[in-house]
């Protein structure tokens, strides 16, 4: 049975295993509540090996667990949206006999309060809109409502954070808590049922991990004796039967210095950092870097066909490396680990694929500074920053950001002045396919 936390507030929760009921017997949802949003990372920490996704009731939950949670972790939230908004001031307007002049909302996105009061269409005054983060003080945020509040300038206030609402209601303040609609629950439940199905399936494919020792055969040529290379290939077989056991996966040796474990992708994926030590010990003890490649697909064929192209790109990167390639052609770089980085190397958009041609470049490169920029957030970028995120010469980067400005799909936004004397570095942005 799939497991999905439910991450909230009491009320929220109560709220959601309400409409949950309406959803499959094989899905048991969990419900973790809290008093206050700070205590969201303490909770996702200690059960986080429990369950198969997590639901948070609304974004502040979820800028709470974010940094927290897992790569691969299966999670949606609630968005705040018009309907919440538009649901508080029809409740105000109910108790209050009037369309209320004046109100206090807080809220982590603030432009959404705006968009969605512009859209009434309805004239509303005094309007005071706070926006917080993560750090945000929840004194603060009491102190923002009650002082407009006595000062008379307003006559209510929204508020998204449970522990606000409580402190303004003791003080006499007219409050409204701004909820996620029912439609806006069933749609998220949804989504999140949809990807912890799907992410099973996932875990269930093939996997298949090829490790390649770097100048073997060197190795063998540089041995004393032939007693000394059969120690160091037992050490190695050794070191790679810990990791084979703790996947429960099969060891094939090719000779040479390769070699093939078969295991699910699940479990290949939950011990990446596993596999990631294995390897460091092995270069250690043989001296060489080793290169890692790994594939994933329904068929043993496709899972072996995709690690053996993945070796080949780990062996172009300098000192190996460990790369991925799942079912769907996406390459994975530094897998598991904070620079990761995935793109694809195919495409079916001609008209890219004539451009790159007429640059000189290749699908592959072109995906992987895509790939690199969004993950960075750049709005702008110099080719220092791509050659020393993709360990390529600068000279290299000019090129190839030079050629993608010659055929449109690049192009030159400004400069940068740099601390040292000097050009300035030109900066540059992708443009728009």
């Amino acid at each position: 049975m799939h497991r999905i936390g439910l991450v909230g507030p009491r009320q929220s929760i109560e709220r959601v295993l309400a409409v949950s009921n309406e959803f499959e017997h094989e899905i048991e949802f969990l419900p973790f509540s809290y008093q206050d949003a700070q205590e969201v990372k303490e909770i996702v920490k200690k059960y986080e090996n429990e369950v198969d996704g997590w639901f948070f009731s609304g974004p502040v939950p979820y800028i709470m667990a974010r940094k927290i949670l897992r790569p691969n972790a299966n999670y949606v939230y609630t968005p705040y949206t018009g309907s919440s908004l538009y649901k508080c001031l029809l409740q105000m307007a109910y108790y209050q006999n009037q369309i209320v002049q004046g109100i206090s909302i807080d809220m982590i996105q603030s432009e959404n309060v705006e968009e969605s009061l512009l859209e009434l269409e309805i004239p509303i005054e005094n309007i005071y809109v706070r926006q917080f983060d993560e750090n945000y003080n929840r004194e603060e945020l009491i102190q923002f409502h009650l002082q407009l509040w006595r000062q008379k300038k307003t006559k209510g206030a929204l508020t998204s954070l449970h522990a606000v609402y409580q402190a303004l209601r003791q003080e006499g303040v007219p409050v409204y808590r701004i909820f996620m609609t029912k439609m806006e629950i069933r749609q998220a439940l949804k989504i999140i049922v949809e990807k912890v199905k799907s992410s099973y399936f996932k875990d269930t494919q093939i996997g298949v991990e090829i490790i390649e020792i770097d100048q073997f055969d060197r190795m063998v040529e540089k041995s004393k004796t032939p007693y000394y290379l059969k120690h160091m290939e037992l050490k190695i077989k050794q070191t790679l039967l810990h990791l084979v056991e703790r996947i429960d996966g099969s060891l094939i040796e090719n000779g040479n210095g390769r070699y093939q474990i078969f295991s699910s992708r699940g479990a290949i994926e939950r011990e990446i950092e596993t596999l990631r030590s294995t390897v460091q010990q092995i270069s250690l003890d043989v001296g060489a870097p080793v290169a890692i490649g790994i594939g994933f697909g329904e068929t043993g064929y496709a899972a072996e066909m995709n690690a053996r192209m993945a070796v080949q790109h780990a062996k172009a990167k300098e000192n190996g490396g460990m790369v991925a390639i799942d079912d769907s052609g996406l390459i994975i770089e530094s897998i598991g680990q904070e620079e990761e980085l995935a793109y694809a190397y195919r495409s079916d958009n001609k008209e890219m694929l004539e451009k790159l041609k007429k640059a000189n470049i290749s699908m592959k490169t072109y995906k992987k500074i895509e790939a690199l920029v969004q993950r960075m957030g750049w709005s702008g970028f110099t080719t220092a920053d791509v050659a020393s995120h993709l360990s390529m010469t600068v000279r290299n980067a000019q090129r190839i950001i030079g050629g993608l400005c010659e055929v449109g799909l690049a192009e030159c936004i400004g400069e940068e002045q740099s601390a040292a004397r000097g050009r300035p570095s030109k900066v540059y942005k992708l443009r728009n396919k």
